[in-house]
């Protein structure tokens, strides 16, 4: 050991002793310092780019569609069908607006400018970064993260690890700014995957890297700290160019012929997330929505080979979430941002949307989705062979929010009664019938579906159709969809109210099943019937 080694380690042994004076911030720095530079083994840019090859090379998936097609959607995310996503970071500190505001503090056509300025100052004087001192996270618990979530019924967890603010929320050698280091000054990452260890739940991954390339831009139109070379590393390269301007951002970088990211960010971008494939091991690794453009094309076949490579090396089954045409349909898993599919698709898929309405973060004024909301969503999506990943945006102080709390609790009390007809389901030969649908696309969620005693949902398992109602009025449950067919016909041995066991008494014609109502038809959330066919 080397003698500043010996010296670290006696100090960090000290702090051990309660008697010890040592600041804690001087403590982080060298806990961080320990950890890092000592204990791991560091690569520089160019040696990570050469052992992404080697992976590639040696591994028996090449960086190309044809190797990828290959890939299979893992049993534990097909069968678990409820994740939780979390949206944590700088962005909670000014809590106003939405998780945006990194971006939105310098655009002087959003009235997160205005409010920035008065309440902290001018952008020049007082900045984004300025904000990580403020992020304490002094009362974040991940174990009491994990015990709710486990509660919520959930079987994974997705923490964004770094969003487009440019703050990773993990500990990397490839970024200063990152909380093990300032901030929390702790690997926030690091122990929510321990967390989920100990819940029995899946550690999953989100990157929203790519976007930073340009997220900043609007700080280089006004005086601001975003100009200033010290924090280029923090700001990123801040790209401005007209196309992202203000709110034409997402309708111009949605076309995947924009304007792409430099081979220097695209090559920085691969070897930062295969750092985080490599240290955390994720079983799902989810990306937002710039990656679809035309220049990250041959990056995310090496970044997709290489993950894929690399869980074969575990003994893991993975995969990846993309929006929009970022991969081909059998590679990945097609992600709905705040929406859902009109019907069965033969592919998995999932949504990705919040229990908050208006931000993705925690906002003091921020609304929330009922749990009947989520429910409906949540039977909607698996209905259709899809997977449903809920997101909470907890305060700076680390703590989450009542709302979301008893959401959550809402949710998991339901899942507990009907979860066999969720869990382990597949979809049956039409997802449902009735008037209410969803509209087709991105961010159309907001809204709870106006269901009716007459809509209902399918799935099917193990010789049981699982029939859920909707919105039950107390009244006899008709369903038109399992009448008496002509021909050929499956029959229908019993029927039970699946969150009591009951065995209810039904009438089955050429026009319609009638099931007869009891008390429990009254109820707030949608009711399940269990079906068993032969």
């Amino acid at each position: 050991m080397l003698d500043d080694e010996k010296q670290l380690d006696s100090i960090l042994k000290a702090k051990n002793n309660t008697q010890s004076k040592i600041p804690e911030l001087t403590y982080c720095k060298l806990r961080y310092f320990v950890n890092t530079v000592i204990m791991e083994k560091k690569m520089t840019k160019e040696e990570y780019l050469n052992q992404i090859e080697d992976v590639i090379e040696k591994g028996k998936y090449k960086d190309n569609w044809q190797s990828l097609a290959n890939h299979k959607t893992p049993d534990w995310y097909y069968k678990g069908k409820l994740g939780i996503f979390i949206h944590w970071g700088i962005y909670s500190v000014p809590a106003y607006g939405n998780e945006w505001y990194s971006r939105s503090m310098y655009d002087k056509k959003c009235k997160e400018y205005l409010y920035h300025r008065k309440n902290y100052g001018p952008q020049n004087k007082f900045g984004y970064k300025d904000f990580i001192p403020m992020f304490k996270g002094e009362k974040f618990n991940a174990d009491k993260w994990l015990a709710l979530f486990k509660e919520s019924g959930a079987k994974f967890v997705m923490p964004v690890c770094e969003h487009h603010d440019g703050f990773a929320m993990y500990d990397t050698q490839f970024n200063r700014w990152n909380a093990t280091k300032m901030g929390p000054c702790r690997d926030v990452i690091g122990e929510i995957k321990s967390a989920c260890e100990k819940q029995g739940l899946t550690f999953c991954a989100s990157s929203h890297r790519a976007e930073h390339y340009f997220f900043m831009n609007m700080g280089k139109t006004i005086d601001s700290d975003v100009n200033d070379e010290k924090y280029q590393d923090f700001y990123g390269p801040a790209v401005h160019c007209p196309e992202f301007d203000g709110n034409t951002l997402h309708k111009t970088t949605a076309n995947t012929y924009s304007i792409g990211a430099s081979k220097e960010w695209l090559e920085d971008w691969l070897v930062r997330t295969c750092e985080l494939i490599d240290k955390y091991q994720p079983a799902d690794l989810y990306f937002d929505w710039w990656i679809h453009n035309h220049s990250f094309k041959p990056y995310l076949k090496k970044l997709c080979a290489y993950y894929y490579n690399r869980a074969d090396e575990w003994g893991k089954e993975v995969t990846v979430n993309y929006k929009h045409e970022a991969f081909a349909p059998t590679v990945a898993t097609f992600d709905v941002e705040r929406g859902a599919l009109t019907d069965i698709s033969p592919i998995p898929w999932q949504t990705d949307t919040a229990i908050g309405k208006r931000s993705w973060g925690y906002t003091k004024n921020n609304e929330f989705k009922s749990a009947r909301h989520i429910i409906t969503d949540l039977i909607d999506i698996v209905s259709k062979n899809g997977m449903l990943l809920l997101n909470v945006g907890p305060k700076a102080d680390g703590t989450i929010t009542d709302e979301e709390t008893a959401v959550l609790k809402q949710l998991g009390a339901w899942l507990k009664l009907n979860g066999d007809g969720i869990y382990n389901t597949t979809f049956w030969k039409t997802f449902g019938e009735g008037k209410v649908n969803n509209k087709a696309g991105f961010f159309q969620d907001s809204n709870e579906k106006k269901f009716t005693n007459k809509d209902f949902r399918f799935t099917y398992k193990n010789g049981y159709i699982y029939a859920f109602q909707m919105r039950p009025n107390g009244n006899n449950a008709v369903i038109k969809t399992l009448k008496k067919k002509n021909g050929p016909d499956f029959i229908i041995k019993n029927i039970t109210l699946l969150s009591t066991g009951e065995k209810l008494e039904f009438e089955r014609s050429d026009t319609k099943l009638t099931v007869k109502a009891n008390s429990r038809f009254s109820d707030n959330y949608p009711i399940c019937f269990k079906i068993e066919i032969e």
